[in-house]
């Protein structure tokens, strides 16, 4: 589940407590975490969220014991930039410098529910973070005002999108360390198949939904009638590895024409040929996007054989289509590895 959202949680649940928020809101070089990072420290002492690798933790938190005491929000700005750098008793080694807002954070903010909400609803919701811009008293997150620039100065804009839908067509044993795997990264898992003996909260307990029918009324069961698609089908995901190819085929004819950001499909390239050649036939118009949208084969080359390791490779490749990567190895990229190709 996305970090922000975790912590809205907390902030929201009945019986929450006032707390401290660190937000990194700018980093100028390199930095193990990048602008919106979060770490809540509740009263109690117990955390949630991290701001770096482990290293500037130590003193954000005893800077929040302060802010706590005062009630008034401070920026801390740490520089690791020195080539000796031995900052808190480490070499950090990062060679940046991050800005990190701690703010008093009274409970329910707006601004919580907000994402809270968002995240229900699978909408986006936009949040500015001042942390420069007028006295220290003024500063902390808020929803932005209507109308209100959301980038000027000392105002770190981030917009939460909630983390992506993944629907898995086909329930075999292999699609289980997929659903697993995808769950741990706090995606939202729909599981359908038209064997309904598969479907079972016991073989999926990490799927939101669970749906069963005729393959040909999945893919709306799943994502809603075309005319009215579903909040999930906006930038959702979605594998067919049913392992039958009478399933595949109306499955992935109406799988293609939706607004999915990725459309795998599990088998040899010859049987993906086979299954858009068919469908061609019966008279569906394949465009060139929904072309460029269907993997297949689903997955990266990383020689995945056992079930866990193709659901990683899968996992992977959705990972890097997503965030618009080509998947090279970290070590073949010429640019900074946070900056966009």
């Amino acid at each position: 589940m996305h970090e922000l959202q975790l912590i809205a949680e907390a902030l929201t649940r009945p019986g929450s407590t006032p707390a401290v928020l660190a937000t990194l809101v700018s980093v100028a070089g390199s930095s193990y975490r990048r602008p919106g990072a979060r770490l809540l420290v509740r009263a109690d002492g117990s955390r949630l969220g991290s701001v770096s690798g482990g290293c500037l933790e130590e003193d954000i938190l005893a800077r929040a014991e302060r802010v706590r005491a005062s009630g008034v929000a401070e920026a801390a700005v740490y520089d690791t930039t020195a080539e000796n750098d031995l900052v808190w008793g480490v070499g950090l080694g990062c060679h940046g410098v991050v800005r990190v807002l701690i703010e008093p954070v009274p409970t329910p903010p707006a601004w919580a529910a907000a994402v809270a909400s968002a995240a229900e609803r699978r909408t986006r919701v936009q949040l500015v973070v001042n942390h420069e811009h007028g006295a220290p008293s003024d500063w902390g997150t808020r929803l932005p005002d209507s109308g209100a620039p959301l980038d000027k100065p000392g105002v770190f804009a981030q917009e939460f999108t909630p983390p992506p839908c993944l629907a898995i067509f086909g329930a075999g044993d292999d699609a289980i360390p997929l659903a697993r795997i995808a769950h741990g990264l706090g995606w939202r898992v729909v599981v359908a198949d038209p064997r309904s003996a598969l479907i079972t909260a016991e073989r999926f307990p990490w799927a939101a939904i669970r749906e069963s029918g005729p393959a040909d009324t999945l893919v709306t069961r799943v994502f809603g009638p075309p005319a009215r698609p579903s909040s999930a089908a906006d930038g959702g995901v979605a594998v067919v590895m049913t392992h039958h190819y009478v399933h595949d085929v109306p499955i992935l004819r109406d799988l293609l024409p939706r607004r999915l950001s990725y459309v795998g499909l599990l088998g040899p390239r010859k049987r993906a040929e086979r299954v858009l050649a068919d469908l061609s036939a019966e008279g569906c118009s394949i465009s060139a996007k929904e072309r460029a949208s269907l993997h297949a084969p689903v997955g990266l080359d990383l020689g995945a054989e056992a079930p866990p390791e193709v659901a990683h490779a899968i996992v992977a490749e959705i990972l890097a289509v997503l965030r618009g990567r080509d998947a090279r190895p970290l070590r073949l990229r010429e640019s900074p590895i946070h900056t966009d190709l």
